[in-house]
């Protein structure tokens, strides 16, 4: 699944194309290499490292998810890390 889809499915971002964004011009970080293209691969397992407003945020992808659904099920796709 792209990046920018499941940054938007996980509700990190309002729309897809805030979220497209966001890649290009911050770097993200996917099992701690830097990524500039919003369609970049993710997969369950892989970390992601990405600062939101004051917060570095550090997420472990659980699932891909098949639709932007309300915030429980969004929670369900991803569990947090403790930044180190």
């Amino acid at each position: 699944m792209r990046l920018d889809k499941w940054l938007w499915h996980a509700r990190f971002f309002k729309t897809r194309t805030l979220a497209s964004r966001y890649v290009e011009k911050s770097r993200c970080r996917i099992d701690g290499r830097a990524v500039e293209k919003p369609h970049a691969t993710v997969a369950p397992g892989m970390v992601l490292t990405f600062a939101l407003g004051p917060r570095v945020r550090v997420v472990r992808i659980v699932a891909l998810g098949e639709r932007r659904g309300p915030a429980p099920e969004a929670r369900a796709l991803y569990e947090e890390i403790d930044s180190p």
